[in-house]
């Protein structure tokens, strides 16, 4: 039989004590001799404590606590509750780097400190930002879960372009020049009612196809400003009746690939076509004038 190996220091456990000894060294406590889970709950019931001496003293227990839930934070941040990552979902790319910028957020921060609601105040102050949701996910992680502003048109008036959410809002920190592929609508008061109106022109893909613009005419009705330089004016009422008219009339005849210099549709019982002068079109991106009317 070997000799019996003299000082602990030596010995490796095998099987079940080694996986014990992992278990151990897993668990092992940070400096100060205490568990981040130890530390975390001793927090926790001196939280509680705070609660019952706020109940109690009033205003005098406010400002215990207050220096209490500092030490706290101090004492979860030593034990590695610190800020490491921060997760941001439901945000495209571009409105991100502004939620975080808002967000003011800096590495390491003591995670039990933080003020959620400030946090998520900032945040809706970003204009992309529909509604937020903020989560601490211990031991070292914050969740920002956002729902966006979806982007529906570019607004053109007075000079300027912005780009608008679906109520017309515009959306500040959006760059009109990112976002090309959106519907222009342009005029004073155009951003008002756009949504109906491009809903509707969604679902005739065939004429939607040919628009460039769609122009608000005196803050009362549309007109639909085409590629091709042409014009259909829209009623101030019954808009949906007349672009149901369209589709028909471009089904029965093509009318959308023939081209024309106005298609009046105004009035529910006449159609009135003024053909383009010449078979000309107008030269692509001569730009959209504001305000332009065919009364």
């Amino acid at each position: 039989m070997p000799a019996a190996m003299r000082g602990g220091s030596s010995a490796r456990p095998t099987g079940q004590g080694a996986a014990q000894a992992a278990a151990r060294g897993r668990t092992a406590a940070p400096e100060g001799g205490l568990s981040a889970p130890t530390i975390l709950l001793a927090a926790l019931g001196v939280l509680l404590a705070a609660l019952v001496l706020i109940l109690a003293t009033g205003g005098r227990g406010a400002r215990i606590v207050a220096s209490v839930s500092s030490d706290v934070s101090s004492r979860l941040a030593a034990a590695g509750f610190r800020l490491a990552a921060v997760k941001v979902k439901g945000a495209s790319p571009l409105a991100t780097a502004d939620i975080l910028r808002a967000a003011g957020l800096y590495k390491d921060q003591p995670l039990a400190g933080m003020d959620l609601d400030a946090i998520r105040r900032r945040i809706e102050s970003v204009g992309w930002v529909h509604d937020v949701r903020v989560v601490r996910l211990l031991p070292d992680t914050l969740l920002i879960q956002v729902v966006e502003r979806r982007q529906l048109a570019v607004w053109q008036a007075g000079g300027r372009r912005q780009v608008i959410d679906v109520r017309g809002a515009p959306i500040p920190e959006a760059d009109p020049a990112r976002f090309a592929s959106l519907p222009l609508v342009v005029g004073a008061g155009a951003n008002v009612g756009a949504a109906d109106l491009l809903l509707e022109l969604s679902r005739r893909p065939a004429v939607m196809s040919q628009v460039e613009a769609l122009v608000r005419v005196d803050q009362r009705r549309w007109d639909l400003k085409l590629k091709s330089g042409g014009i259909i004016q829209l009623p101030a009422e019954g808009a949906v009746a007349a672009l149901v008219r369209l589709d028909a009339l471009d089904q029965e005849s093509g009318l959308m690939r023939i081209g024309f210099d106005r298609l009046d549709l105004r009035e529910p019982s006449v159609v009135a076509v003024r053909p383009r002068p010449g078979g000309a079109a107008r030269p692509a991106g001569a730009g959209v004038p504001e305000g332009e009317s065919r009364e």
